[in-house]
């Protein structure tokens, strides 16, 4: 039997483990997302819950496994969004679902994309310890991201998608911790 290779703990995964345990919890989140160049808005409200996932668990285990990590490869850490959403001017069930993160070196990988269900590959940078920047590419586009702890009850998120250089969508978060999930 062959024990998974463990590596020394970098100093952003260290902190990207901090960023996700302190976004663990229960979250409202009220976005707008504009489309480029005409400018047309939809809001959107999502229920959000994070957990936060130890390195070793089944959950990062079979996000190695779907990456052909390989046995002897062992994410770092991760997180499990889940979320329900509605069309606010609509109010409409928009979607629900999942997914994965975990994190080894730099590189953030997922079980689906924003646009796809196909397993995705983001870098991250942290410029602060409270502020993640994520750049993720498939099928020609470029989605970037920034995460921002604001406090403990607040996040922010930013993403820009973008297509051929061409800047196509925006959208803009604010994220408010339900009580009692501090």
């Amino acid at each position: 039997m062959t024990s998974p290779l463990k590596l020394a703990q970098t100093a952003d995964e260290y902190q990207i483990a901090e960023f996700f345990r302190e976004s663990v919890g229960q979250w409202r989140s009220e976005r707008r997302y504009y489309t480029l160049p005409e400018g047309k808005t939809k809001e959107i409200q999502s229920l959000i819950t994070i957990r936060f996932l130890e390195s070793g668990c089944d959950e990062l285990q079979n996000l190695g496994h779907i990456h052909n990590l390989g046995d002897s490869v062992s994410l770092i850490c991760g997180a499990q969004v889940t979320w329900e959403t509605t069309d606010v001017l609509r109010s409409e069930k928009e979607s629900q679902g999942s997914t994965l993160f975990g994190v080894l070196g730099n590189t953030l990988y997922r079980n689906r994309g924003f646009a796809t269900v196909k397993p995705v590959t983001a870098q991250y940078y942290l410029s602060n310890p409270k502020t993640l920047s994520l750049r993720t590419e498939y099928n020609g586009s470029v989605f970037e991201e920034e995460l921002k702890l604001v406090g403990s009850k607040y996040r922010t998120r930013q993403t820009i998608i973008s297509r051929a250089g061409e800047e196509l969508m925006i959208g803009q978060y604010l994220e408010k911790r339900i009580d009692g999930f501090l």
